[in-house]
């Protein structure tokens, strides 16, 4: 019975988003969005085109993304200066009004210390994800390349090694 109601309560991707998120697999390029920062501010994917970029769709009441926050804080850290960035979209359905005090109150062990998130936070939207082929669940996770082309998607809690592995290995193929 209980996992009955597990997979009644697992969301589902309609045909056209199946065949979207195929359009969207490993090695396409991705669409551009523009979302509003915490400030109200508008950011584009596009504008971070010659970095490696994460995109972490997550959202405040999110478990499975609480437990990421650190990990991106780390890759945030450890890559930033070497032309990598993460954009938070957070996907919380009151918005701004959800995500600002969590976002200002929240902080994460990074180290042995806690901080606050060191990455870009947007505030998603439907469209957004759909342009990504929709989000089975959060944590939804898109790698993309320098040449804006996504090279890795998780749906769900990433592994941190394998996420870590892929970061590196993109931005030490332009060192080369």
């Amino acid at each position: 019975m209980f996992l009955a109601h597990l997979a009644a309560r697992r969301p589902r991707t309609s045909d056209a988003r199946a065949e979207k998120r195929s359009q969207t697999s490993a090695g396409s390029g991705v669409p551009d969005f523009t979302l509003k920062d915490l400030d109200g501010r508008d950011e584009s994917l596009g504008q971070f085109r010659g970095k490696v970029v994460l995109v972490n769709f997550w959202a405040t009441w999110c478990g499975p993304c609480r437990i990421e926050i650190p990990w991106l804080m780390d890759f945030q850290e450890k890559y930033g200066s070497k032309g990598f960035t993460i954009l938070g979209v957070a996907m919380d359905e009151e918005g701004k009004s959800a995500v600002v005090p969590f976002v200002q109150k929240e902080r994460f062990k990074l180290g042995t210390t806690s901080q606050p998130m060191n990455y870009p936070i947007l505030i998603g939207n439907d469209d957004a994800a759909e342009k990504f082929g929709g989000l089975v669940g959060l944590p939804t996770t898109i790698l993309i390349s320098r040449d804006g082309r996504q090279v890795k998607r998780v749906d769900g809690l990433l592994s941190y090694r394998e996420m870590d592995k892929a970061i590196r290995s993109l931005l030490e193929a332009n060192v080369r």
